[in-house]
């Protein structure tokens, strides 16, 4: 019974830290590709920064160091990371990149 519960909460921080870690990776990324992006105080300058493509490579970076990262610490130990787990990692990082980066050129943040 107690190995059950060690495992459940083992598991239960290993999701949260994963959650967390991919939430924090694109918002930094975000912020990264505003401060790449320069000045986005008119219209014309806040498009040209949405279609920009450093801020993809950005996104993509902080993806892959997070699986290179959790490689290294092997915070999945015997557990297979498979590709539910890639998918995951991918659609949490993109997607809060996405929306953070869309509310800061949208709000002029750096104008």
């Amino acid at each position: 019974m107690s190995t059950e519960s060690i495992s459940d909460r083992r598991e239960h921080i290993r999701s949260i830290s994963v959650t967390a870690l991919s939430a924090l990776l694109g918002v930094g990324a975000a912020f990264a590709s505003l401060a790449m992006a320069g000045d986005v105080s008119s219209v014309e300058a806040a498009s040209a920064a949405a279609t920009d493509t450093r801020g993809l490579l950005l996104v993509l970076g902080a993806i892959l160091v997070q699986f290179v990262l959790y490689d290294f610490t092997d915070i999945y130990g015997d557990d297979e990371f498979g590709v539910k787990h890639y998918l995951f990692i991918t659609f949490m990082t993109f997607s809060f990149w996405f929306v953070v980066l869309g509310i800061l050129l949208t709000t002029e943040a750096m104008g």
